[in-house]
C-alpha cells in the first residue's frame, strides 16, 4: 500500500507511517506528522556515500567492533521525527528492525537541493540525539568534508583535497581524495587533470 496520500496540513500518526513505509515504493521522511516523498539521488552522490560505507564496513570488521553500518535504508527516529541518512553508524544490539534510535555517527550527502534540510531540522534533530558523536556533511557538487563532533561542542570542521578526516567516533581517517573517489565534480575532474599532468611531467623528466 502506497503511503496515505495527504491534503495540506493533514497529519497522520507513527504508527500509519512505519505501516505505510513497509509498504511504500517510495521513501519518505517524517516531520511531527508530516510525511514528505524522498528524491532519487544522484551518480556522485551515490558514489560518496558508498565510499564511505565500504570505508566503514571494512574498517568496523577489521575491528571485530559490534558496531555497524547502514547506508541509505536505514531510518533514524529523533523525537517524532524519522530521516534516512546517507550513511549511519549504530552499536546497538536491540533495535527496531526498520529505525534506530541510538546512532553513533550520521553522514549527510548534500546537494543543492537538500542543504537548507540538512543544515537546519536535520542538523538539529541529529545533534539532539545522546548517543551521537559526530554528524558529517559532504558536498556532492564540490570537495568539502563537514565534520562536527560532540566532543567539541559540534563546533564545524572543514576538509578539502590534500586533508586526511579522522572519524574519532571509530577511530577511522581517510584520506577527502577517498571519500570521493570516482565522483564527477568539477573540484575532482580538474584534481585528476592536474595529477595526470603532474605524473606526465616527472616521467619525462
Amino acid at each position: 500500500m502506497p503511503m496515505p496520500q495527504q491534503e495540506p496540513h493533514q497529519q497522520i500518526s507513527e504508527q500509519e507511517y512505519l505501516d505505510g513505509e513497509l509498504l511504500s515504493e517510495v521513501k519518505h521522511e517524517f516531520i511531527d506528522g508530516s510525511v514528505s516523498a524522498m528524491a532519487g539521488a544522484s551518480a556522485d552522490h551515490g558514489r560518496i556515500a558508498g565510499n564511505l560505507f565500504a570505508a566503514f564496513l571494512h574498517h568496523l570488521r577489521k575491528q571485530k567492533s559490534p558496531c555497524e553500518p547502514f547506508q541509505a535504508d536505514m531510518k533514524v527516529k529523533t523525537g517524532k521525527k524519522y530521516f534516512y541518512p546517507d550513511v549511519l553508524i549504530s552499536c546497538e544490539q536491540e533495535e527496531n528492525d526498520y529505525y534506530r534510535n541510538a546512532p553513533l555517527l550520521i553522514v549527510e550527502v548534500v546537494s543543492q537541493s537538500t542543504r537548507k534540510k540538512d543544515n537546519t531540522i536535520k542538523r538539529q534533530s541529529y545533534q539532539s540525539l545522546p548517543s551521537l558523536e559526530e554528524f558529517v556533511l559532504i558536498e556532492q557538487d564540490f570537495v568539502d568534508v563537514e565534520v562536527c563532533r560532540r566532543s567539541k561542542h559540534w563546533w564545524p570542521e572543514h576538509y578539502y583535497l590534500g586533508d586526511t578526516v579522522h572519524f574519532a567516533s571509530i577511530d577511522l581517517t581517510l584520506p577527502v581524495e577517498d571519500i570521493y573517489a570516482r565522483v564527477m565534480n568539477d573540484d575532482m575532474q580538474a584534481h585528476r587533470k592536474n595529477a595526470t599532468g603532474t605524473t606526465n611531467k616527472t616521467r619525462t623528466g
